[in-house]
């Protein structure tokens, strides 16, 4: 689908790069915003991507670019899902019809695709750590750019956000933090810090000390002045000032993040701050996520991240019902499970939506905790459960989980606490590319002592083996990918498979493929194209070591077949425990490359890597094709 571009007489088609911003008069600015915001809504309807974020940063993005001199002065932004109308107003418009497809541009930040991407993220947390390390490194280096970090009131629940702001006040750079209050993470914002911010928001306190000033000084005009003051008192009382003020930084805010008018006066005020080595400014913008956009501004989270979609209509179910997906699938046996064992309680670290906890909330609400942005915390907090004797189900990406490994190592795996970890987006992800995708969890889960490691085939598998994992009295690791799968009916009941066991799923002569997770259906096909035998494996950990000496010791060689990095992975498993069984024969590892894999339709990525039906056979005969017999009829 082509994207038409804006109007040759518009303002946003003579800004190749924010010096043409900065060329623009004052009054052309908010202009520019309407049409910037009007050409952001239609290009996201025909590629997909996240709206609702960057419909409210766009008067924001124009400001700073206005104010600052991007790229000299660094603009470093909070995951990235909000930078649309920065990668727009920093010469990437006539690529935004490529948006998150494969070769195009990414839908997140990367240095190596613009000079005005200072910093690469997708993941939450990281800018004032970032910015702060840019902004002493040009004080080291004598040079005067500023440093701006512009992170989101979700992000703002994460420790790692706490540790930069500590380290950033006492520190001489010139770093100004840019908190964009939206009310409104991913999933909706929790925690005490929200509940501050929502305070202020509310109005009531500022509205009773104004009309509790008026009743006293009503008929004294020459007390006015006192009242004013005391209104002033009022705010201190509620703003947040106080508590970024004792971290070292001088508080503004907070501000309409979509008044032009207030905001680049205020960023002038701060540059100039800046400029005379005032120490690190906090700056508080309000913005509202969906601006401009009703539908959007009505369910920010339906339209956090939506496909294509007409915006004269709005988002449309499909007409006929699309597969179950994995994330579904997990719902739903969560649901189920809580109901049979009151002793489940369910965690997620500010991915409900995304994790397929609503029915969950819905139903068991004391029972679901949502954390915010802090997967620290998250496996932390799991463990405290579990040594009381609760089972906790953490819902967590397979790339989410990396943030933790610290904790899943130290507080759960050492002290051999049954959590669940339901590894959502394992493998590739798509459109969002390597930042998201699930590549690393066996390499990084099968070498901690007491974890174990399951990888379901198909939907019903992936039922069966949460019910498996929660069965267990250690932790263990449940990886599934995104979207749907083979389309395989579940059980209904919480029957469990055998723990640390595959099965023999065809029967061939001389190869044989062991497939781990959802690369079984590919390999299936292959074997059957090339008379080869097929293990459906399960679990990488414990792995399955009687079947393995058995599929060893009838065949001439074996392949390894995984949507994780080859590197660690369950290929290098299955090695290691052939040498230590004492079998010397071949082992061909199928799997993600040692490089990151970029965004794109996972199919199409898929194949290019040689992991779906075709490339799997291709890969097997060349390596094998002296010991390949005819194809035998599949048994079961």
């Amino acid at each position: 689908m082509t994207q038409a571009p804006p109007p040759m007489n518009s303002l946003l088609s003579t800004i190749e790069s924010p010096a043409d911003v900065r060329q623009l008069a004052r009054t052309q600015l908010p202009p520019l915003a309407d049409e910037l915001r009007a050409f952001l809504l239609q290009s996201v309807a025909r590629t997909g991507g996240h709206l609702s974020s960057n419909l409210g940063t766009v008067e924001l993005t124009v400001a700073l670019h206005y104010v600052f001199n991007t790229p000299d002065d660094r603009l470093v932004w909070d995951v990235g899902h909000q930078t649309y109308p920065h990668k727009i107003l920093t010469g990437r418009r006539d690529r935004m019809a490529t948006l998150r497809q494969f070769g195009g541009i990414s839908g997140f930040p990367r240095r190596d695709e613009s000079e005005y991407d200072t910093f690469g993220t997708a993941h939450s947390s990281t800018s004032i750590s970032a910015a702060l390390g840019m902004a002493l490194a040009s004080k080291i280096k004598g040079e005067q750019r500023k440093s701006i970090a512009i992170i989101g009131d979700g992000a703002m629940t994460a420790g790692m956000a706490f540790e930069a702001l500590n380290n950033a006040g006492v520190a001489e750079g010139r770093l100004l933090v840019v908190l964009n209050d939206n009310d409104m993470s991913i999933s909706p914002p929790v925690g005490a810090l929200n509940r501050y911010l929502a305070q202020l928001m509310s109005g009531q306190f500022y509205a009773a000390a104004k009309n509790v000033g008026k009743q006293v000084l009503k008929g004294a005009p020459p007390l006015f002045e006192l009242a004013k003051r005391f209104e002033e008192h009022a705010k201190g009382m509620v703003v947040p000032a106080t508590l970024f003020e004792k971290f070292g930084f001088n508080y503004i805010g907070p501000i309409d993040g979509h008044d032009l008018e207030s905001l680049i006066p205020t960023l002038e005020n701060i540059r100039h701050l800046l400029d005379t080595d005032s120490g690190p400014q906090f700056l508080h913008v309000v913005t509202k996520k969906g601006q401009g956009y009703k539908l959007a501004e009505a369910d920010p989270v339906a339209y956090h991240g939506p496909g294509t979609f007409d915006p004269a209509v709005g988002i449309t179910k499909p007409a006929t019902p699309a597969k179950t997906t994995f994330t579904q699938v997990f719902g739903q046996w969560l649901c189920d499970m809580a109901e049979a064992d009151p002793r489940l309680v369910g965690i997620t670290p500010a991915m409900r939506e995304g994790s397929g906890m609503v029915e969950f909330e819905r139903r068991f609400p004391a029972r679901y905790f949502d954390v915010g942005i802090a997967e620290q915390h998250a496996v932390t907090f799991a463990a405290g459960l579990a040594c009381e004797g609760l089972k906790p189900v953490v819902a967590i990406y397979s790339t989410f989980l990396q943030r933790a490994y610290d904790q899943l190592i130290h507080d759960v795996a050492l002290q051999n606490l049954p959590v669940v970890f339901a590894l959502d987006r394992a493998g590739l992800v798509g459109a969002d590319g390597a930042t998201h995708a699930g590549a690393y969890d066996i390499a990084y889960l099968r070498c901690i002592p007491n974890m174990a490691v399951a990888c379901p085939a198909d939907e019903a598998e992936c039922r069966q083996l949460l019910s498996t994992a929660f069965a267990q009295n250690q932790p263990v690791a449940v990886r599934y990918p995104r979207g749907a799968g083979a389309g395989v009916a579940q059980p209904a009941g919480l029957e469990a498979l055998p723990f640390g066991r595959g099965e023999w799923r065809r029967k061939g002569r001389r190869v044989a493929i062991l497939a781990f997770g959802t690369l079984l259906q590919p390999a299936l096909v292959a074997g059957e194209k090339l008379g080869a035998s097929v293990a459906n494996m399960r679990w990488v950990k414990p792995l399955d070591v009687e079947l393995l000496r058995e599929l060893a010791s009838s065949h001439d060689a074996l392949v390894t077949v995984e949507e994780g990095s080859v590197m660690g992975g369950a290929g290098s498993a299955v090695m290691e425990a052939l040498q230590s069984e004492g079998f010397a024969l071949p082992v061909l590892q199928l799997g993600l490359p040692d490089t990151f894999v970029d965004h794109g339709d996972p199919a199409r990525l898929l194949a290019g890597l040689g992991l779906d039906t075709a490339g799997i056979e291709r890969a097997i005969r060349a390596r094998f094709g002296d010991l390949l017999a005819p194809a035998v009829k599949a048994v079961g």
